[in-house]
Formats: C-alpha cells, sequence, structure tokens
C-alpha cells in the first residue's frame, strides 16, 4: 500500500531534463534540497491566505525538490549520509510551514480568535498525528530496517488534501481528521512491515561449494 508514493517513479522522469542540467554542471542535491524547503515555507504563505493554486503550485516544487535531490545524487555518484539528514530536516520543516499556514487559515476563516476554536484544534491534532508514519519509518531505519516511504497516506496525500482544504476551508476539520486517520493508519503498516523485515531470518551462510 505505497498510496501516491507509487508515482514517484514517474514524476521524477518527468524530471529528467532537469537531472541532466543538474549533473552537467555539477549541481549539488543539497540545491533541490533547498529548493524543496523554500518552496513549502512559500506554500504555507499561500495556504494562510487561502490561495489554493498558489499552493497547489509551491506544494509540487516542495515535491519536486524531495525527488531532485535523491535522483541528482545517485546520477551524480555522491549520495551520502548527511544528504540523507538534509532531506529529513527538509521534509519535516515542509510539513510544519504546511501546518502552520493550515492553522493561520482556520483562524482566519472559522474560528475568528486565535486559540479559541475547535478546527485550530483538529488541525494541530492533525500536525503532531502527522509525524507518527516518519518517526515509524526513522526508528525502523535505526534498528537496520530500510527506510519505508509512501502511503497509504504518506506526504503526498498530506500535500494534496490540506490543498483541498486551502481552497474550501469549511472542510478543513474534516480534512484534518483524515489526516489524523490516515496518519495512524499509515504508522500502523509501516509498523508490521518493519517487524516483517526485522524478524526475518537471516540467510544461511553455506561452505564454498556445498550445492
Amino acid at each position: 500500500m505505497r498510496g501516491l508514493y507509487a508515482l514517484k517513479p514517474w514524476y521524477t522522469r518527468r524530471l529528467t531534463s532537469i537531472i541532466r542540467v543538474a549533473v552537467a554542471r555539477g549541481l549539488s542535491p543539497d540545491v533541490f534540497t533547498a529548493v524543496g524547503a523554500v518552496s513549502a515555507l512559500g506554500a504555507g504563505v499561500a495556504i494562510a491566505y487561502g490561495n489554493w493554486i498558489l499552493a497547489l503550485v509551491l506544494l509540487a516544487g516542495r515535491l519536486a525538490g524531495a525527488n531532485l535531490d535523491g535522483a541528482v545524487a545517485r546520477a551524480r555518484g555522491v549520495s551520502r549520509p548527511w544528504g540523507f539528514v538534509l532531506n529529513e530536516l527538509g521534509d519535516r520543516a515542509g510539513d510544519l510551514a504546511m501546518f502552520a499556514g493550515l492553522v493561520v487559515l482556520a483562524e482566519r476563516t472559522l474560528d475568528l480568535g486565535w486559540g479559541t476554536g475547535w478546527a485550530t484544534g483538529w488541525v494541530l491534532i492533525a500536525a503532531v498525528c502527522a509525524t507518527l508514519p516518519t518517526f515509524t519509518s526513522l526508528s525502523g531505519a535505526g534498528a537496520g530496517a530500510p527506510r519505508l516511504n509512501g502511503g497509504p497516506f504518506g506526504k503526498t496525500e498530506r500535500c494534496a488534501v490540506v490543498v483541498v482544504a486551502t481552497a474550501v476551508p469549511a472542510w478543513i476539520p474534516a480534512v484534518s481528521a483524515l489526516i489524523v486517520v490516515g496518519s495512524v493508519v499509515t504508522m500502523l503498516v509501516r509498523l508490521r512491515t518493519i517487524h516483517r523485515l526485522l524478524d526475518a531470518p537471516a540467510p544461511v551462510a553455506h561452505p564454498a561449494g556445498d550445492r
């Protein structure tokens, strides 16, 4: 159950020309990590003002940056652990900016008073729950499992539904509830996968020539 993350290879292929230019000019993958983070910050502002078209464009830029940093690193043969750290920090900053914008939009359009509205509360709960799949994946990676990404409700799905909430602010509580449920389900799916991977028996080494 990979959700919209299954479209990542297709999306990366659409960005092939950018990858070629980056390789030809020796651009650092960190440039694209920064582009993704800046796009996410801009998207947060667009969300706060209810501009869903600009939010859509900038969140697409965020996803493009997240795709390109790894793709360029692999194409140039410069993948490194520090790049992984920067990518994770950029993703977390992007989520924070997106939800901060949604909090402002909820206050402006539904609650009309800072800290007093139930819609804002739903967004804050959603923001916390959205971290659960990532914490689960990083915990598994720390124990030796692969870093899991994707659905059923991952980063791409979060971006998509936040754009919907930006376009129709009255749906912010419902969208927030969807993020809560989807994030918890994704966490459980990843936990099950990590448990299976970590509990898999190690392959038995056979002596040379033993068939």
